[in-house]
């Protein structure tokens, strides 16, 4: 019970927080969104002005239907998602993003998908 309560204002904290960030960015550019699960990496470059999904990509959009299913590690995968966003991105003539990790550090995964997306001309 005490459990219980402890993890829900924590979780009630942890959603301020994010929506206090989020409102501070929503003046600026497009926001880069990351989320990412136990097996797979997705990317969302979304305008909150408008509250619509630019650009989107994920490590599930990197295997073609039908070809066989080539082996990456985690952080393989999380690179070839920025490179993947960023190139989107970049066709729809968005150059400039704001990083938004959800909550996450900026380690492993998040690190490699934000390093890729620079390294592909993205900037934030």
């Amino acid at each position: 019970m005490i459990m219980e309560i402890f993890s829900s204002r924590k979780r009630s904290q942890q959603n301020i927080r994010a929506q206090r960030t989020r409102r501070s960015l929503r003046r600026r550019r497009p926001r880069l969104s990351v989320f990412r699960s136990g097996k797979h990496i997705y990317a969302q470059i979304i305008d909150d002005a408008a509250g619509r999904t630019l650009v989107f990509a994920s490590d599930l959009k990197l295997v073609k239907p039908g070809a066989k299913k080539e082996r990456r590690t985690p952080l393989e995968a999380a690179r070839a998602v920025g490179e993947l966003i960023a190139k989107a991105a970049l066709e729809k003539k968005i150059s400039g993003v704001v990083f938004d990790r959800g909550g996450y550090k900026y380690h492993g995964r998040i690190r490699a998908l934000a390093e890729a997306a620079r390294k592909a001309g993205l900037q934030f």
